[in-house]
C-alpha cells in the first residue's frame, strides 16, 4: 500500500514502483523562443530529473482534484504521462519565475519583500529556476549550503541553491507539501509561488507558458474551471520583463511574481 502522506523534511519519497517508459515532454513557448534565438534554454534533461524523482503521492490518482484546472484527465492518464505532465509543470513554473535563467537571482526592495534570509542572516533573495531561498530548507528540506556558498560569488552556478537538480528537487518537495500536507491545490492563493494564484496579475505568465501542456491532459477552455482572465497586453508585457528586466541586477530588479511574495 503507498503512502499517502509527504515525507519527512529533507527525505523525499521516491515513486515505489520502477518508472514506466519516460513520456516526451514537449518544450514550452519561452523555450522555443530562446531556441530560436540561440540562447540557452530548457535542458531536457532536466525533464528526466523530476519524472525519476516524483513522489508517489503526486502520480497518485488522488491528486485528480488539485491539478484537474491544469490537466483534466490526470486521473485517466498512465504513470507515464503523469510524469510527463509534471515535468512539464514545472517547465512552465520555471519560465515564469526565472526565464528559464538557473542562475537567476533577484533582490527586491520593497518594504514588505525586503526581509531577512534567516539562513542567510541577509536581505532575502529569490534565486534559481524556481526562485528559491535559503531559508526554504528550514522548511522543506532542500538541498542548499550556505556555509559552501557564502565563499563563492553572487550568480556562481556552482552554488547548490543554483544548480538546477537541487532547485528542481526543493520545487517538488514544495509542491508535495502543498497538495498533500496542506490540501490545497495546485492553484491557489496559499501557493508559495505568485504565479499560481489566479488572482494575482503575474498568474497570467504562467498560464502562457502552460499552452503545449501534453495533448492528452485536455486542457481546452470548456474542460477549464472558471479562473480571473488577465488582458493580452499584460502577458505580453510581463512576458518583455522576463526575457529583459528581471535579471539585470540583484538589487532593483523587478519580475511579475513579486507582488505577493510577502505573503509566503
Amino acid at each position: 500500500m503507498v503512502s499517502d502522506s509527504p515525507g519527512q523534511a529533507g527525505q523525499q519519497q521516491p515513486a515505489s514502483d520502477p518508472p514506466e517508459e519516460l513520456k516526451p515532454v514537449p518544450p514550452t513557448p519561452i523555450a522555443i523562443q530562446k531556441a530560436e534565438l540561440d540562447e540557452p534554454t530548457w535542458d531536457p534533461a532536466w525533464n528526466m530529473l523530476i519524472e525519476q524523482a516524483l513522489p508517489a503521492n503526486l502520480l497518485s490518482s488522488r491528486r485528480e482534484k488539485e491539478v484537474k484546472p491544469l490537466c483534466p484527465q490526470f486521473r485517466h492518464l498512465s504513470k507515464g504521462q503523469r510524469r510527463a505532465f509534471w515535468a512539464y509543470f514545472f517547465q512552465a513554473l520555471a519560465g515564469a519565475e526565472a526565464g528559464l535563467k538557473p542562475t537567476s537571482d533577484v533582490h527586491h526592495t520593497q518594504p514588505e519583500v525586503n526581509v531577512p534570509d534567516l539562513v542567510t542572516h541577509l536581505p532575502v533573495h529569490q534565486q534559481g529556476l524556481l526562485q528559491l531561498t535559503y531559508m526554504d530548507d528550514l522548511r522543506y528540506g532542500c538541498n542548499f549550503d550556505w556555509q559552501s556558498d557564502r565563499h563563492l560569488p553572487e550568480r556562481d552556478p556552482s552554488r547548490s541553491i543554483l544548480l538546477p537538480e537541487n532547485n528542481l528537487l526543493c520545487g517538488l518537495r514544495i509542491v508535495e507539501d502543498q497538495l498533500v500536507k496542506r490540501h490545497e491545490p495546485l492553484l491557489s492563493d496559499k501557493s508559495y509561488w505568485s504565479t499560481l494564484r489566479p488572482d494575482n496579475q503575474s498568474f497570467a505568465v504562467f498560464e502562457k507558458q502552460m499552452a503545449n501542456v501534453p495533448a492528452y491532459c485536455e486542457l481546452h477552455p470548456k474542460s477549464r474551471q472558471p479562473l480571473e482572465r488577465t488582458p493580452t497586453p499584460l502577458v505580453e508585457a510581463t512576458n518583455r520583463t522576463l526575457m529583459s528586466g528581471q535579471d539585470q541586477g540583484t538589487d532593483d530588479a523587478q519580475s511579475p511574481s513579486e507582488s505577493a511574495r510577502a505573503e509566503r
